[in-house]
């Protein structure tokens, strides 16, 4: 279902140096493929080759950017049966989860190519006063020069996207250092972008190890690091990344409050999306959930007999919808963690038992906040429910935490709603909808630990890009 070995591209071409790099099935533990792992001197080359592609970036036109994004939504299309079975393996995704990955792919690069054909610029108003009368002035955006970006394993193909797209339709050349746990889906992306007229060294994908690595985040010669992963990781190569800009999409602990009037039934669907989709694996997922006590036990009860329900295994099994976690020791963390959870109280009211890397979904209740299964990031199929007595204590609650992406509210009050938007320290409020909803022109990123910066195509595009106004005098 895989090939034996996968190249790396470096400067548009396929290199295939070593397969010092096993990618496991991840739900069988077997080998599935090896890929080539760069070292530090191949890495200095995809820079090199990138910093001499930026003129010839610069200079497509908006036309000839938005046909090489389409061609890849084209092979994407053509191919997608062929990248869900890759995630599937790779990532341990199930295949429907793994499918809808492979439709937000293409609709990101869709995305990018109708951003590629919009002004990026605006006529300015000058004549502010005597002194600038007979003044104009105008302002476009440019590209900001070769990027770096750094990608986990989590969502291998449309986070990778959200980088790459952005980068073809802003004009800025990269390499990117997908997971080595998950890099297949970015090498085969590599190969279709080979397809395309890019210049030669728009791009290398370069798996490699943390050790040969550096140059990714210290090179001055790049001018843009983004990276998506944990939050110690993030910091850390923000302060060592010199004078470039960075853009960070880091860790969460996203909250969902259900008023007391929101619709229980609607609630609970999208929770057990939300809260266990993809194992619990996004930083986006709920983790905390916020209930008004007027409905606790009601939600409880329902909320509970639907994540028994769940089925979990094989992720090549249309049925399942947990599979396994990146690798089993995770699955150990969070077992050990609903263990120290039920230690200091809290109440298990479904799952907590593991076998292997497959953690069963699991629910809990009175747990107190400053247990690592609340207050941190899970990244794992677990939720904790508490109780609030009024709307002001809920948004509170919510905001009692490091981190900030998204917030999920559910209440028919129009005014809650609004004050939600106001005064939720997170980048995004999502009103009837689980934090965990995305799409992929939606500005998406977060505030406090969880990072800086916007992606989303076309917010992407701006961090790509750098203003520069123009001055003419009549």
């Amino acid at each position: 279902m895989m090939d034996e070995t996968y190249s790396l591209y470096l400067a548009n071409r396929p290199l295939c140096p070593n397969t010092a790099n096993t990618v496991v099935d991840k739900f069988t533990g077997e080998e599935a493929t090896r890929t080539p792992l760069a070292d530090a001197a191949l890495l200095d080359r995809g820079i090199a080759a990138a910093v001499e592609a930026v003129p010839a970036m610069r200079e497509l036109r908006p036309y000839e950017r938005a046909e090489i994004l389409q061609h890849c939504v084209r092979e994407f299309t053509r191919r997608s049966e062929e990248l869900a079975t890759i995630l599937r393996i790779e990532a341990g995704k199930p295949i429907r989860d793994s499918r809808g990955e492979v439709a937000r792919l293409i609709d990101t690069f869709a995305i990018a190519a109708r951003e590629a054909l919009q002004p990026k610029g605006e006529m300015l108003n000058l004549e502010i006063s005597e002194r600038s009368r007979g003044y104009r002035g105008f302002a476009k955006r440019v590209p900001v020069g070769a990027c770096s970006f750094i990608t986990p394993f989590n969502f291998p193909l449309n986070l990778v996207a959200h980088k790459v797209a952005p980068a073809i339709a802003a004009g800025c050349p990269f390499v990117l250092k997908p997971d080595s746990r998950t890099p297949v889906g970015a090498l085969l992306m590599g190969e279709i972008l080979a397809e395309t007229d890019l210049p030669g060294g728009a791009f290398s994908i370069l798996p490699c190890e943390v050790a040969e690595a550096d140059a990714f985040t210290t090179d001055p010669r790049l001018k843009l690091l983004s990276f998506t992963g944990s939050p110690q990781v993030g910091w850390e190569l923000k302060a060592r990344a010199g004078r470039k800009k960075v853009v960070l999409e880091l860790g969460g602990n996203a909250a969902c409050i259900i008023d007391a009037d929101a619709d229980l039934e609607d609630a609970v669907r999208r929770l057990v999306f939300g809260a266990y989709y993809q194992s619990g694996q996004s930083c986006v997922s709920v983790q905390r959930i916020l209930v008004h006590e007027a409905v606790a036990d009601e939600l409880e009860e329902k909320l509970a007999s639907a994540v028994r329900a769940l089925a979990s295994g094989d992720p090549a099994d249309e049925s399942v919808f947990i599979g396994p976690m990146i690798a089993e020791k995770e699955a150990q963390r969070i077992e050990k963690w609903i263990t120290s959870a039920r230690e200091a109280g809290a109440r298990l009211l479904c799952g907590g038992t593991r076998k292997g890397a497959v953690m069963e979904a699991s629910l809990l209740a009175d747990v107190p906040p400053d247990q690592p299964i609340a207050c941190e990031e899970a990244f794992g199929p677990v939720a904790v429910l508490r109780r609030f007595r009024d709307f002001d204590e809920a948004l509170a609650m919510a905001n009692d935490s490091a981190f900030g992406i998204h917030t999920g509210v559910f209440t028919r009050d129009i005014r809650r709603a609004l004050r939600a938007w106001d005064e939720l320290e997170a980048g995004g409020v999502l009103i009837n909808e689980v934090p965990s909803w995305r799409v992929d022109n939606l500005p998406y990123g977060g505030v406090k630990e969880s990072g800086l910066g916007r992606e989303g195509v076309r917010y992407a595009m701006e961090d790509m890009t750098e203003i520069r106004s123009l001055v003419i005098r009549d």
